[in-house]
Parts: structure tokens; sequence; C-alpha cells
């Protein structure tokens, strides 16, 4: 399953810290952030729950980038 998110983040580099921690996360495929549309597309493993792993993608994203935000 794939999903877009609408984020909230200051820089390129803070957006690719994201990208970094996102697919790092457990549950995530794939995890693509573009900075010029303000967009997280992911790609959940078969079988994730997609709440859950967005909560997760969220807590790691703010470990990187405490000032980011995912809109889910």
């Amino acid at each position: 399953m794939k999903k877009t998110y609408k984020i909230d983040v200051d820089c390129a580099a803070c957006a690719n810290k994201m990208e970094v921690a996102a697919n790092k996360t457990e549950g995530v495929k794939e995890c693509v952030v573009n900075f010029m549309a303000l967009k997280m597309k992911v790609e959940f493993e078969e079988g994730a729950d997609v709440d859950k792993v967005m909560e997760a993608v969220r807590a790691n994203c703010k470990k990187v980038e405490d000032d980011c935000e995912i809109f889910l």
C-alpha cells in the first residue's frame, strides 16, 4: 500500500533527514520526501498497520528534526 502525506519542514537537508529516518522505520518498504512539494510518499510492507507505522515514522523524524511535522 502506498500513501502520500503533507509535511512541514524548513529546508531540503531537513527533508533528507526525514526521508532517511522514515526508511529505517519498521513497516516502511520505501519512503520518498519531496521538499519542493512538501510531500512524503510512503510504501508500506505487506500487512503493516499503517497507523502504527506512521506514528513510528513521525517519532523517528522528530528525533532527527524536532520542528518537522507530518500531517496524518
